[in-house]
C-alpha cells in the first residue's frame, strides 16, 4: 500500500508539472499562422485570378470561421465520448443540419446554403481538425448524396429528396460488397424488372452512415449479361420493406461514424426511383468517387493539421536537459519536414478543388491529393505521438485518436494503390 501511495503521489506531481498547454480532449488547439488565410472579397467567380491558393472569397472565409467556432464549441466536448461509444451524438448531427453544413452547395430553393464546392472542402478540413468522424458525415452528404441528386436526379426526385437531405435526412451510398471492394463493378446485387417496379436482392458491406441514413443509393445490376454496363443506381428509402441495416462494425478509427452491412430481400422499388438511366450506374459511381476523393483529401489534411496543432505547443513547453524539446535541432528538422508536407498536401487538395469547381479536368489531381494527404496524415500522426512521448500514447489526449482515424484514408474511396494506378493512367495519356 505504501508503494501504491507513493506511485499515486508521483502521478499527482507529474500532472502538476505538466506543461500548461498539455491539455486534455476538451482544450481548443491554438491557431497557427500556417493554417490562417486571408480573404479576397473581389475574387471573380468567372475569371482567372492569379491569387495564392490559400486566398479565399469573403464568403469562404466567413464560413470557415463559423465552422471553426462550431467545431470547438459543439463538437470538441463530445469527441472522446463519441469515440468510446462508437456513436455520433444526435446534437452533433442536428447542429450540422442547423448550420447548413449538410447542404453547402445546394441551392437556396431546396433549403441549401448555395455556396461553392471549395467551401465544402474548407468545411471538411475544419471539422476534421477536431473530429474526422464528424467531417466524414459532412463530406459524404455533400459530395455524394447531394451531388448525386443534383447531377442525375429528375426534377421530381429533386423536389422530393433535396429539401429532406438539406433539413434532416442523411444519405448513404451502397456500392461495396463482400466480393467487390477495389473491383467495385464485380458486385452481385441484382435488380429484376417486374412491370413498373424492380425487385432488389443482395447485400452490401462497409456502408458508411447506414446507421442514421434515411435514404440509400443502391447500386444493383439489372442485366448481369451486360456486366458492369447493367449496373443501375436506385433510390431506396430506409423504411422500404425488405431493407435491413445490420450491426455496425467495431472499427479501429472514425468510430463515431457508422459502418454497417445492408441487405436487400425482395425490396420493391418503383421504376421512378431509378437515378439517371438504366445501366449508367457505374459511370455515376466513378464520377462521384472522383469528386469525393478531394473531400477525403481535405479530411486527411484537417486530421493531420489538427494533430500537429495539438502537438507543437507541447514540444515548446516540455523541458528536458534544460531547454524545450522543440529547441533541439533533431526535433526542429522533423517538425519542419512534417510542416512542409502538410503545406504540400494542402496545396494539392486546394488545387484539385479549384479545378473541379471551375469545370476543368481534375481526376489526376484528385487522386494525387487523396493519395498524398493520406500518406502525410499517417506520417504526421505517427510523429506527433513520438514527439508527445508517453502521454501521446494514452487515451487521455486526442493524439492517439488521430493516429487511429488516419488509417482509413489509405483505404476508402479508392485505396492508395488505386490512386497510384489512376495517376499512372493519366500520365500515360499525357506522354
Amino acid at each position: 500500500m505504501a508503494a501504491a501511495g507513493g506511485w499515486l503521489r508521483g502521478c499527482a506531481k507529474l500532472k502538476r508539472n505538466m506543461p500548461v498547454y498539455l491539455a486534455p480532449w476538451r482544450a481548443s488547439p491554438r491557431a497557427f499562422q500556417s493554417s490562417r488565410s486571408e480573404s479576397m472579397p473581389n475574387l471573380a467567380s468567372d475569371g482567372v485570378v492569379c491569387a495564392p491558393l490559400q486566398t479565399f472569397t469573403e464568403e469562404e472565409t466567413m464560413l470557415k470561421n463559423m465552422v471553426t467556432k462550431f467545431a470547438q464549441e459543439r463538437v470538441a466536448p463530445l469527441v472522446q465520448k463519441m469515440d468510446e461509444n462508437s456513436k455520433m451524438e444526435d446534437s452533433v448531427i442536428q447542429g450540422l443540419f442547423e448550420q447548413g453544413l449538410m447542404s453547402i452547395e445546394l441551392g437556396e430553393e431546396y433549403g441549401g446554403t448555395g455556396a461553392s464546392f471549395f467551401s465544402i472542402i474548407l468545411v471538411v478540413e475544419e471539422l476534421a481538425k477536431v473530429d474526422p468522424a464528424v467531417s466524414l458525415l459532412c463530406e459524404l452528404q455533400n459530395t455524394l448524396t447531394n451531388k448525386l441528386f443534383t447531377t442525375y436526379g429528375t426534377e421530381e426526385q429533386k423536389r422530393t429528396y433535396l429539401p429532406r437531405v438539406a433539413k434532416d435526412t442523411i444519405g448513404s451510398f451502397c456500392l461495396s460488397e463482400a466480393g467487390s471492394g477495389s473491383d467495385a463493378f464485380a458486385l452481385k446485387t441484382r435488380a429484376e424488372k417486374r412491370g413498373d417496379y424492380y425487385v432488389i436482392n443482395g447485400s452490401k458491406m462497409w456502408i458508411s452512415l447506414a446507421e442514421h441514413a434515411g435514404v440509400f443509393f443502391v447500386m444493383a445490376n439489372t442485366d448481369p449479361s451486360l456486366g458492369y454496363r447493367g449496373i443501375t443506381c436506385f433510390i431506396v428509402d430506409r423504411d422500404t420493406e425488405g431493407l435491413h441495416v445490420g450491426k455496425k462494425e467495431d472499427k479501429l478509427g472514425i468510430r463515431a461514424s457508422s459502418t454497417c452491412p445492408v441487405t436487400f430481400e425482395n425490396v420493391k422499388v418503383p421504376e421512378t426511383n431509378i437515378l439517371g438511366q438504366v445501366g449508367q450506374g457505374y459511370k455515376y459511381a466513378i464520377g462521384m468517387l472522383n469528386t469525393g476523393r478531394i473531400g477525403i483529401a481535405a479530411q486527411m489534411l484537417g486530421l493531420a493539421q489538427g494533430c500537429f496543432d495539438h502537438t507543437i505547443p507541447y514540444t515548446k513547453e516540455r523541458v528536458q536537459f534544460g531547454k524545450s524539446i522543440f529547441d533541439f535541432q533533431g526535433m526542429q528538422h522533423q517538425i519542419a519536414q512534417v510542416a512542409t508536407q502538410l503545406e504540400a498536401a494542402r496545396l494539392l487538395t486546394y488545387n484539385a478543388a479549384r479545378l473541379a469547381e471551375t469545370g476543368r479536368p481534375f481526376i489526376k489531381e484528385a487522386s494525387m491529393a487523396k493519395y498524398y494527404a493520406a500518406e502525410v496524415a499517417t506520417l504526421t500522426t505517427s510523429k506527433c505521438i513520438e514527439w508527445m512521448g508517453g502521454v501521446g500514447f494514452t487515451k487521455n489526449y486526442p493524439i492517439e485518436k488521430y493516429y487511429r482515424d488516419c488509417k482509413i484514408g489509405t483505404i476508402y474511396e479508392g485505396t492508395s494503390n488505386i490512386q497510384l494506378s489512376t495517376i499512372a493512367k493519366s500520365l500515360a495519356k499525357e506522354y
